[in-house]
């Protein structure tokens, strides 16, 4: 396959994901990251700020719909084939390992179905490829420009989500671990380079220190899980759920391209082999670590692939196999597209993926209208961000939408104005606790609401009379 060919493809690629972009419902957590995207932060709870910076990008460009939303996603996985391309071209010349280790990326759950949802894994991935790419071409003799373009990418990544610490874990490895990597540490780019992904993050830093180190101790505080009698599990979860998402065999060609890039570096010191290990063997050392004490989030991998990909695409291997990767990864993902275009594959709701996050919440929202409607209620309230978030997204304009969360306190949402006036509070019904009469002066169930054809997903309805501000109470933006 030849460049123009494999630019066709990505291009093909990226309009059938803009076009499920637009097809696809929101899930909770993009709801979630869209209302970030109306109280922009240097940081919040769960995440740097970049995906909702992207998710403000988009909708300003395509308006509040699901499109807007997702929008940079699929434009950012494009950019981010032609710079992997590129990557592959400086690190090992004279083979097609540009092509393959775009189509590889691409064919895999994690890419094709990646790009389409908005999560911070998007802007991670496309600055975490960028980086690699200029340290490729500084590894491929370039000048030291090319340290401070690192720089920048890196402290967009950080910026992305906390796991991108270890981009410059990766590049300090890689410089000095490879002679022509400690030569650089004598001249000043490489420490200008440090100096700005720090300054790019320090936003954040300064974010965290002003709301008690929260998005810090939530996710440093996966450091202290520990079951070891459930490790086995752990692991058996995080590496069905690699072979999954990668689809088989482009997991099985990324991990034996990883074993080459590591024996290469260790016996050779070779720049561009030894760069796509210190890229992939310190994460992939740590979530093995972690998988001993606690589960592992599938997607949090995500980071070793682009240089896995590239690994792979160097291998020493009939076409064959790579084609053989690419087209079982392809079918997978396009099986999964067609699901979620058109649920055309009737599956138990608690083994659909897509009834999971997408399914019956359109559905749901019109019974809530309706309650609404019939009660004369004045606004509606959730208890849980993702409840709230995905009422404020879907609910029709006008409707006053109340989040009840703590971690709402850490936005900058406007606080709710609602002492004295009757609305519909919305809970789970698996909820055993009272409802709050500190906060509701009177509270009556009235029914219930379903999202038909998602698994657990009943909502208790009640009648409610506001009593008091607690503090924890913000209006949700509305479209």
């Amino acid at each position: 396959m030849n460049g123009f060919v494999l630019a066709g493809t990505i291009a093909a690629l990226t309009v059938i994901r803009l076009g499920l972009a637009a097809w696809m419902p929101l899930a909770p957590d993009e709801a979630y990251y869209w209302v970030w995207s109306h109280a922009l932060a240097p940081g919040y709870l769960d995440h740097p700020p970049m995906v909702a910076l992207w998710i403000r990008a988009g909708t300003a460009l395509a308006g509040q719909t699901a499109l807007g939303v997702r929008l940079l996603g699929p434009l950012a996985a494009a950019i981010a084939s032609a710079l992997l391309f590129d990557t592959a071209r400086l690190l090992l010349p004279g083979s097609r390992a540009g092509v393959a280790a775009v189509l590889l990326l691409n064919a895999s759950l994690l890419l094709g179905v990646g790009s389409i949802i908005m999560t911070p894994d998007s802007p991670l991935l496309f600055f975490w490829t960028a980086a690699l790419w200029a340290m490729a071409r500084l590894a491929a003799g370039g000048s030291g420009g090319w340290w401070l373009a690192a720089g920048v990418f890196a402290g967009l990544a950080m910026d992305s989500k906390y796991t991108a610490a270890f981009l410059p874990m990766g590049i300090g490895l890689w410089t000095l671990a490879v002679p022509a990597g400690r030569a650089w540490l004598r001249r000043w780019q490489p420490w200008a380079a440090a100096m700005i992904a720090l300054l790019l993050f320090c936003p954040v830093v300064a974010w965290n220190a002003a709301h008690d180190w929260a998005g810090f101790v939530k996710q440093g505080g996966r450091v202290d899980d520990w079951q070891p009698m459930r490790a086995l599990g752990f692991l058996g979860e995080l590496i069905g759920g690699q072979i999954g998402l990668a689809t088989p065999l482009v997991f099985a060609l990324c991990m034996a391209g990883l074993g080459v890039a590591i024996r290469r570096a260790w016996r050779e010191r070779d720049p561009a082999w030894s760069l796509l290990a210190a890229l992939s063997l310190p994460p992939v050392l740590v979530f093995l670590q972690h998988a001993t004490g606690g589960r592992v989030q599938g997607n949090w991998p995500a980071i070793i692939y682009p240089a896995l990909a590239v690994a792979a695409g160097g291998l020493r291997l009939t076409r064959r196999w790579w084609s053989g990767a690419c087209v079982l990864g392809f079918a997978i993902t396009a099986v999964a597209y067609i699901q979620a275009a058109t649920d055309i594959v009737p599956l138990p709701p608690k083994l659909d993926p897509v009834a999971i996050r997408f399914k019956g919440w359109d559905g749901m929202m019109r019974q809530v209208e309706a309650a609404r409607a019939s009660t004369g209620a004045f606004f509606v309230a959730a208890e849980g961000y993702t409840l709230a978030s995905e009422l404020a997204w879907q609910l029709p304009a006008g409707v006053r939408v109340v989040g009840f969360d703590a971690r709402w306190a850490l936005t900058d949402l406007p606080p709710a104005s609602i002492a004295g006036q009757t609305g519909l509070l919305l809970r789970d019904v698996r909820r055993t606790d009272p409802v709050d009469t500190t906060v509701w002066s009177s509270a009556e169930r009235i029914g219930t609401v379903e999202r038909v054809g998602a698994p657990a997903s009943i909502f208790a309805v009640y009648r409610v009379v506001s009593a008091a501000v607690s503090g924890d109470e913000v209006e949700m933006p509305r479209r």
